[in-house]
């Protein structure tokens, strides 16, 4: 490891998230493991523990995503969750990989290819996000027609995608509706496979008796999509306004807390690579900061080609929150009291800063925050004392 800036993501963690969940909600037959953009940049060499821990499917975003897993799984099957070109259907089928269909002229142009062997396809379906899928029942059944005619696609399974919790909006129940208008033309009972709902909206409604398949994304890395609300007056009124809206939406049997026990498995490293002493009101780095008071300056070979910028605010240095002063494309400048070594760690976030504060102090989501920190940063994939170094 050359520059020792650096991802530590557990293994272990990551395959107890899934026992645990599926021990939660164990009502599903199939349990889809959404490991798209590179594991949300855990690296794909997790798929094996989310794997150990009951996933028994994989959605990806793309057919070179899908290849990607094929190094660390030869047999699971893998859902590529957006349509892709008919000239790489010969790809699909020689590595036993499931593709998504979302119109009957997809069907057309596909039914005119040479299919050598099995193609598992799943029809998706537009309940209401706009972003794929089908709209229209006719056109639905249409398709499934033609594609149960031909004996090398097996139509393995249909779902779609909510777009919002249904907390205290009509979308979920109307989406709902209006996956099951679009899907009245077809048996939905003669299809193996039924998937709706994602990680929020497992948690937050009970499960529907047409799905046998969950989706798991964001849940699988560690955040319970757990809904507490405050106490005190804030609270009260928060809770006021949520049961208003649930009442003008007639929005039943919605589930806000839960007991999910997760951790997140993905940390955050680097370590100082130089040190100079710096005077009350000397300005550094990019816009002249200025500091408030003598100390040191940390630097750090991190920045916001990495995914961490000084929004971020504080690293964990030498047992203390030092706040970010100034940051570059490759590198941090962290402000100390106290003198710093070269070679010190570094903490950016971990068991001292939570994913969770940097969420609040980024303004990001934990889904941004993952993604963003880029393939240059090196993965270290570790389960129990046993470390991996990968590169991306």
């Amino acid at each position: 490891m050359q520059r020792r800036t650096y991802a530590l993501i557990d293994g272990n963690v990551l395959e107890n998230n899934v026992k645990e969940i599926i021990s939660k909600y164990p009502s599903y037959k199939y349990y889809f493991g959404v490991v798209k953009n590179n594991a949300y940049h855990h690296g794909i060499r997790i798929v094996k523990d989310l794997i150990k821990g009951g996933v028994n499917y994989l959605c990806v975003s793309s057919l070179e995503e899908a290849l990607q897993v094929r190094k660390y799984d030869s047999r699971i099957p893998v859902l590529i969750l957006e349509p892709i070109s008919l000239d790489l259907i010969d790809d699909a089928i020689n590595n036993k990989f499931t593709i998504t269909i979302d119109s009957i002229d997809y069907v057309n142009k596909l039914l005119e290819h040479d299919l050598f062997n099995t193609l598992k396809i799943h029809l998706a379906v537009d309940s209401g996000m706009h972003r794929i899928g089908y709209t229209k029942a006719k056109e639905l059944s249409d398709s499934y027609k033609l594609l149960s005619e031909n004996k090398n696609i097996l139509v393995e399974g249909v779902y779609t995608h909510f777009g919002t919790n249904g907390i205290t909006d009509p979308y979920y129940n109307n989406q709902i509706k209006r996956f099951l208008d679009i899907t009245s033309g077809i048996d939905l009972e003669s299809i193996p496979i039924v998937h709706l709902n994602r990680s929020m909206t497992l948690v937050k409604h009970p499960k529907l008796e047409i799905e046998n398949g969950v989706r798991l994304g964001i849940i699988m890395y560690g955040f319970s999509q757990s809904t507490k609300l405050q106490g005190g007056i804030k609270g009260f009124i928060n809770k006021f306004k949520l049961e208003r809206k649930q009442k003008k939406y007639n929005i039943t049997n919605v589930i806000l807390e839960n007991d999910l026990k997760l951790n997140t498995a993905f940390s955050l490293y680097s370590e100082v690579i130089s040190v100079r002493k710096v005077n009350k009101d000397e300005l550094v780095g990019y816009g002249i900061n200025k500091l408030m008071e003598d100390g040191y300056i940390a630097t750090l070979p991190i920045g916001y080609a990495d995914g961490v910028d000084k929004s971020f605010k504080y690293v964990y240095l030498n047992n203390k929150k030092c706040k970010i002063v100034g940051d570059s494309m490759d590198m941090l400048m962290v402000f100390s009291i106290d003198k710093p070594s070269i070679g010190d760690k570094v903490e950016i976030f971990g068991d001292n800063i939570s994913i969770n504060e940097v969420k609040n102090n980024t303004h990001l989501s934990s889904y941004h925050i993952f993604n963003n920190i880029s393939n240059r940063v090196l993965r270290i994939h570790k389960n129990g004392d046993k470390k991996e170094e990968i590169n991306y």
